[in-house]
């Protein structure tokens, strides 16, 4: 048996249910089977030391049959666990869900008990079985319901908290090995020795003719080196993966002169969001690499956008679009992994899609979560 974390989710509250798996239901009911038996010892021993103990049979039934009522119950509680975890949901919520399961619960427990019981009692020749008077025993029973209902809820609500601290340590990692081989990627995939050859050459075809340029060549290489081999942060804000794109686009016009335009178009505000870091240069060398061979003039174009609480980041560009043929025979490696970052800081709230620009160029658009302000 195992639970589901629960975000908060705008709009009616959404109703979750327990995922159950075989082996841990049947390693749960092993073991209140065992404590049942336990507890029978226990009882069967306290008989002993009366004068008339009367037969063994029944203590180990008693807390048996009880035991396993409790099992069959418990994906009740997870239920209410998964649906109302802490008072944190708001009290009425919290109260509400755990009275009503609570109510099922013991009804369910005592239901299921009494007939096991019956059962038993007729199959080992014991008799009839007695439960006692309901005005007595239901009220008893609910009290010690209580307990256990109380006890279970406390340990799935901790089992749960474990799990997730497990999966965010898991993510945590796995971010940190994704980031660690994204840096290594900036150098020989972003960054790769094409990239720097073409860039040196470029730098070394201009430096007699115009030094000043020249001298900006070398200073947005290095700087873009620099960023590659220092950044550690997963993420930096918009602004500065502009800005970084911006030293980018200068090498890559230094190259291709007029074949190559860039438009940019940001919302005010959304210069402080954060993006993966090297994202828009990811998409941006996309657009040029598998359209580098095109005799006319390439536009990319780069916005960013808001749309209520995500905001997306778009690159197009005019370009073959995606499924033509394209001088460049790599696997794609540059949007998959831009796709496992993402999913990696956002989960579910950021997302990568791929389209067609309005005169057939490719179109990449970045879905993120709005940060306030």
């Amino acid at each position: 048996m195992s639970t589901v974390s629960v975000e908060s989710q705008p709009g009616p509250p959404r109703w979750y249910w327990p995922r159950l798996r075989a082996r841990p239901a049947l390693k749960v009911l092993l073991f209140c089977v065992a404590l049942g038996v336990w507890q029978g010892s226990a009882v069967r021993l306290e008989q002993l030391s009366y004068r008339d103990p009367g037969p063994w049979a029944p203590a180990f039934i008693w807390e048996v049959t009880s035991a396993l009522a409790v099992a069959l119950a418990i994906p009740l509680m997870m239920t209410a666990v998964l649906n109302a975890p802490g008072p944190r949901v708001g009290w009425a919520r919290f109260l509400g869900i755990h009275a009503g399961a609570f109510v099922l619960f013991t009804t369910l427990h005592v239901s299921v008990m009494t007939a096991l019981r019956h059962g038993a009692y007729a199959l080992l020749g014991l008799g009839r079985y007695d439960f006692g008077p309901l005005t007595y025993k239901l009220p008893m029973e609910a009290q010690k319901d209580l307990i256990s209902y109380g006890l279970i809820c406390a340990v799935i609500s901790l089992g749960a908290a474990w799990r997730e601290r497990q999966r965010r340590a898991l993510r945590a990692a796995s971010l940190e090995g994704e980031l660690k081989a994204a840096q290594l990627q900036s150098l020989t995939g972003q960054l790769h020795p094409h990239f720097l050859f073409n860039a040196l050459n470029t730098i070394s075809s201009v430096m007699y003719e115009d030094l000043s340029r020249t001298d900006r060549l070398l200073s947005d290489l290095g700087q873009l080196l620099r960023a590659s081999l220092e950044r550690t942060e997963p993420t930096w804000t918009l602004g500065e993966e502009r800005g970084h794109t911006e030293r980018f686009i200068a090498l890559l016009a230094a190259r291709f002169g007029d074949r190559l335009a860039v438009r940019w178009s940001v919302e005010p505000g959304l210069e402080a969001q954060h993006v993966p870091c090297f994202a828009l240069q990811t998409l941006v060398e996309n657009a040029v690499k598998h359209n580098q061979d095109l005799r006319t003039p390439l536009e990319v174009r780069i916005r960013g956008r808001g749309h209520g609480a995500r905001w997306a980041l778009e690159v197009e560009d005019t370009g073959r679009g995606f499924g033509a043929p394209s001088p460049s025979k790599g696997p794609g490696v540059g949007l998959a992994q831009l796709e496992r970052v993402l999913t990696l800081l956002h989960g579910g709230q950021a997302g990568l899609e791929r389209g067609a620009g309005p005169e057939g160029g490719a179109r990449v658009t970045v879905w993120l979560p709005r940060e306030a302000s």
